[in-house]
Order: structure tokens, then sequence, then C-alpha cells
């Protein structure tokens, strides 16, 4: 059984920070606890949006607002399974509800390449951000070799429908991509409980 009324609430909090504030720093400051107050508790995702695949990530719409100024994702990842080198164009959080990811930064240098900066793990329980203003462009992977591991990511704007980048960690060149979702359906926030 989950709990999604702990979602909803994090849905409605994250829908009145971003109407009240453009100011990038201040919505990610306030966010941010309300995130890992979210990730710290493992009861409220929905199992249609953490189940792996045995092929590449899952990349699960839990949320979009209807004004395309936020939407909330999950990520699931097998063991292995990771991104390629990518940017995302807007600002982001990312919580880690299961497992373990292992994050690599890449910083534009001068001539035009990238420098990758020492893998940073980001265990349940803790968040990070994202941004073009402090640092856009990353790969993810499962920090775990034996089981799955989940994050939620909040991004501002509807992330599947973002046209981004993909980077070649080598050459530096990229690739346009828009990244859509491994999903259907989302789930429903306002769950009939009299139902039988």
């Amino acid at each position: 059984m989950t709990d999604i009324a702990r979602f909803r609430d994090f849905v409605a909090n994250t829908a009145r920070l971003v109407a009240s504030t453009t100011n990038e720093p201040e919505l990610l400051a306030a966010l941010a606890p309300k995130l890992k107050e979210l990730v710290a508790h493992d009861d409220w995702l929905p199992q249609a949006f953490a189940v792996a695949d045995g092929g590449r990530y899952r990349q699960y719409l839990l949320y979009a607002d209807p004004l395309d100024r936020f939407s909330i994702v999950s990520f699931v990842w097998g063991p292995g399974q990771g991104t390629p080198v990518h940017d995302h164009r807007v600002w982001g959080l990312v919580g880690v509800l299961r497992g373990e990811e292992l994050s690599v930064s890449y910083a534009r240098q001068p001539d035009g390449t990238l420098r990758a900066a020492a893998p940073e793990p980001l265990r349940a329980g803790q968040t990070a951000a994202v941004s073009p203003h402090i640092g856009d462009i990353h790969a993810i992977s499962n920090g775990l070799a034996d089981r799955s591991s989940i994050s939620i990511h909040v991004y501002g704007g509807n992330i599947g429908r973002i046209r981004r980048a993909v980077y070649d960690a080598e050459t530096s060149a990229t690739r346009d991509f828009i990244s859509g979702y491994s999903n259907d359906t989302v789930p429903n926030l306002w769950p009939d409980r009299t139902a039988a």
C-alpha cells in the first residue's frame, strides 16, 4: 500500500513555491528540504513507477504542471545502467529514494572541451541540484551492482518535452534529443479509498 498523499503534498508545495518566486537560488534552497523530506520516506511511490527494465534506465513521469513550470519524474536504474553525458537546460533537483547514484559532473573548458570531475555518490535520502547557472552537464549511473536504484527528480519545465543535448565526453560533440517518458499514464493523486 502506498501513501500517495505524501507525494500529493509535495506536488502542492512545489506548485506554491514555483508560483511565489522566479529567483532560482531562492527556489532551489526552499525546495531542496521538501524533496529531502519526500525521499526520506519510501512508502509513497506506486510500484508501476518503480519498475526497472533490463535494457536501459526508465524515466517515469509522476506529475507535469499544466503550465510547464515544473515536472516530477522517477528514474529507475537497473544494475549497470546509466545515462550518457547530458544537460538539462532548466533547474533541477535530484533526491535518491532507494539505493545509490553516481554523478559525474562535466565543466566546459575555454577551448570547448569537457573536463570530468570525480564521481560523486548520492545515497538514499540525499539531494543535489543542477542548473545552467550552477552546473548542468553530467552523467548518472546506478551506484549499486546488485540491485536497482530509484531517484526522484524535479525540473523547472516538462523535462520530457525539452530539447536537450548529449555530449561525447572525448570530442565534446553534441547531439540534440528529447527524452520523453517510459510511462503512458501518471499516478492518481486522489485515489478513492472508499471504493470496495
